[in-house]
């Protein structure tokens, strides 16, 4: 429990519990602890009893890094290596920016930046960009969870799970349903909806579970090179070229013949 604390910090604001339809001002509350030491009313329809204890939790940006690349996810969250370039940095800045945001009210919306959240199920922790609440016209307050990129809409689904995960997050927490959420690219300054549809959920569900399979065999897979790996800012790190058999094999036999 403590170790959840210090995360996130004992006085930061953070989702009370609670269902989507009651909010209130008082549902924002200075301890993180708070959600954790209540009695959460977590849909037993939507998700069955969390699988995973608190100590078992990895950052929900663990999902990205192993979606890019299972190695650079091992050297990450297995041997605990960073490397930084232009592209991490200008993302690094972006989401600093956001985070300091704060808190918007208005009528019939609510923002709030830097929100701490967890998921038993999946055994993710994190936080998200930010949680919009929405007021329905029947009443309940709707969260929708924004993240920030830095770059381009991307083809594949690498972010759409990242926010899923957010989504799947809220839903445990507040017991409510989240049908949808936004993805904010910096370079086109534009959101783009997100459906969480089934085929989104199971793939987030999925990638979550082979994530902790990959740390729990705490053994950093061996390099494959493609052209992801030239924009990587672990390239001089893992050096797949180097480090692929194929490419050792050919470097010793350009060596022999020289």
């Amino acid at each position: 429990m403590k170790r959840i604390a210090q995360r996130f910090g004992d006085d930061h604001l953070a989702l009370a519990t609670g269902k989507c339809g009651g909010f209130r001002d008082t549902l924002l509350v200075r301890n993180f602890e708070t959600i954790i030491n209540s009695e959460m009313s977590v849909s037993s329809e939507l998700y069955p009893q969390g699988e995973h204890n608190e100590d078992d939790l990895v950052m929900i940006s663990a999902l990205q890094h192993y979606l890019f690349c299972p190695r650079r996810c091992a050297l990450v969250h297995i041997e605990q290596q960073w490397q930084e370039n232009r592209l991490t940095a200008e993302g690094r800045i972006l989401h600093e920016r956001v985070h300091g945001g704060g808190r918007e009210s208005r009528r019939t919306l609510r923002v709030e930046y830097d929100v701490p959240i967890r998921s038993l199920r999946l055994g993710l922790i994190g936080r998200a960009d930010i949680v919009e609440f929405h007021r329905q016209d029947d009443g309940p307050w709707q969260p929708l969870p924004v993240e920030y990129k830095r770059g381009r809409p991307k083809k594949d689904d690498i972010d759409r799970v990242q926010l899923c995960a957010q989504a799947i997050c809220l839903e445990e927490m507040l017991d409510c349903v989240v049908p949808e959420g936004a993805l904010y690219y910096g370079l086109k300054k534009r959101r783009t909806t997100v459906v969480f549809d089934a085929g989104l959920r199971d793939k987030t569900v999925q990638t979550a579970a082979e994530l902790h399979a990959l740390l729990a065999k705490g053994r950093t897979p061996p390099p494959q090179y493609d052209k992801r790996c030239e924009s990587c800012s672990f390239l001089p790190l893992c050096l797949p070229r180097v480090a692929t058999r194929k490419q050792v094999g050919t470097y010793l036999r350009r060596m022999v013949r020289t």
